[in-house]
């Protein structure tokens, strides 16, 4: 299967890659501080923003989800590949693998972390991709809201995943493999309940459905410390 190209096309030639949980089981973490039921209402507002990204996308999207359940909450997508066990970089490794034989060398890996993602921040990731074998979005908290690679990943098992050295030490590691990375401006990622409660600001002038749906519902959640 060839990659689906265009000449000179980069979002034609690059897969965008959600890295997905259902919502029930995401962003545990703000489950202690606002309870598990509207933690996961936050999640599914989050995950529908990034279903919004990889809709719009007009390139090979690809949905990548933890586990073969929860292909039901999967948007419509070119491929899907479910995750196999192991920490996030293992999983990565093998969605990484499994999409380069069916044909997709270029990848561009999301999860739901970041609503403030768009389409021109993505095709900026993949017109990277035309100069160097790796791009890197950092988050502001030290880990990053996308990776994207020219061919296979480096091992990732080892990485310190959910922390604030990831962004480091990904970056190190592209560079030990002899892989020339591109850095790309910073974003915010949501993993607090501060985080969070920021969206309504940094969103406000979004037009997108999905953002205008997470405002309003976060508008509405008046209890939440401020």
């Amino acid at each position: 299967m060839e990659t689906p190209s265009t000449p000179g096309g980069h979002s034609a030639a690059c897969c965008v890659v959600l890295m997905m949980k259902s919502a029930a089981r995401s962003k545990r973490r703000l489950a202690e501080r606002i309870g598990a039921q509207r933690a996961t209402q936050a999640a599914q507002r989050l995950l529908d923003c990034a279903c919004e990204d990889v809709t719009a996308w007009p390139g090979p999207k690809c949905v990548a989800p933890s586990a073969a359940d929860e292909r039901v909450d999967a948007p419509p997508a070119d491929v899907l590949v479910v995750q196999r066990e192991g920490n996030l970089g293992e999983r990565i490794n093998h969605v990484n693998e499994e999409l380069i034989r069916l044909g997709f060398e270029r990848q561009l890996f999301i999860g739901i972390d970041c609503p403030s993602l768009d389409r021109a921040y993505l095709e900026c990731a993949a017109a990277a991709l035309d100069n160097h074998d790796t791009v890197l979005g950092p988050a502001a908290d030290g880990g990053v809201v996308l990776m994207g690679v020219r061919g296979r990943w480096p091992p990732l098992s080892v990485l310190p995943w959910s922390t604030n050295a990831l962004f480091e030490s990904l970056r190190a590691a592209c560079s030990v493999a002899g892989s020339s990375a591109a850095t790309l401006p910073g974003l915010h990622d949501i993993d607090t309940l501060g985080d969070l409660l920021a969206l309504p600001t940094e969103l406000r002038s979004d037009p997108r459905p999905a953002r205008r749906a997470l405002v309003r519902w976060l508008t509405a959640q008046t209890d939440l410390c401020r």
